[in-house]
């Protein structure tokens, strides 16, 4: 039997992406593509609600998915580790509940952030420059946020050398890296992790040239989505890449 899905902000880029994808994929039928004018009980009854709406709305929407007993997939920004910990909460309190919490469902990201995690112990220096086309409301970015995280974890405490990071030039600390965000025409997105060394510097790029590179990852969420049983954060655990840099 297929795997019925909800998508919630079905309007935007990635929602429409994502019913793209479930209507290509025998292996799942999309049964409701909401928006924000969407009555609250439409798509309650699919299996997995897709939540790709916007930060503000993306808190609740999760919430009513996951007490109507419906397995979640996010794809919205926003999720900070304090949203992150009161999802985990809620999830504790509810039988059988699941969440995957998806920055980017760009397999190459997820390994790029793999790299630089793996290489963050390493090097004194670290900064992220990370470019969005200019629909992009939130900066910095999930995938920048979670990839400064990683890495600050990666280093056990060990500070970045981050100088005159009170300056505005110098890009918002999170975890203690510097993450630089750019809002162009032209860009689709891409990010850019430089480790500096003494004498020398690593770069980890990642470009995204089009919606295609999200599709594997759709999938692969989707697919685990029914099985899930508590929060799970990154594709990089469904892909076994959750302990790469420990």
């Amino acid at each position: 039997m297929a795997i019925s899905v909800a998508v919630a902000g079905s309007t935007g880029r990635l929602g429409s992406l994502i019913c793209d994808v479930v209507e290509a994929d025998p292996r799942f039928e999309l049964v409701a593509r909401l928006r924000s004018t969407s009555a609250p009980e439409e798509g309650a009854d699919a299996d997995v609600f897709v939540d790709v709406t916007t930060p503000d709305a993306s808190q609740a929407v999760v919430e009513r998915a996951l007490r109507n007993g419906q397995k979640v997939v996010v794809g919205t920004s926003g999720w900070t580790q304090e949203r992150l910990a009161g999802l985990a909460e809620l999830i504790s309190e509810l039988p059988d509940a699941g969440a995957i919490v998806v920055p980017n469902f760009s397999l190459g990201s997820v390994m790029g952030t793999a790299l630089a995690q793996m290489a963050a112990p390493f090097f004194d220096s670290i900064e992220i420059i990370e470019s969005h086309h200019d629909k992009k409301v939130d900066s910095p970015s999930g995938t920048a946020v979670r990839t400064a995280e990683l890495m600050s974890a990666a280093r056990e405490g060990r500070p970045v050398n981050a100088p005159y990071a009170d300056q505005q030039a110098r890009g918002e600390l999170v975890a203690g890296v510097p993450v630089h965000s750019l809002r162009m025409t032209g860009v689709m997105a891409k990010q850019e992790v430089r480790l500096g060394g003494a004498g020398e510097v690593l770069t980890i790029t990642h470009d995204t040239l089009s919606g295609e590179s999200y599709a594997a990852g759709i999938r692969a969420a989707l697919a685990a989505a029914p099985s899930t049983h508590g929060l799970t954060v990154g594709l990089d655990a469904l892909l076994g890449l959750d302990g790469v840099g420990k």
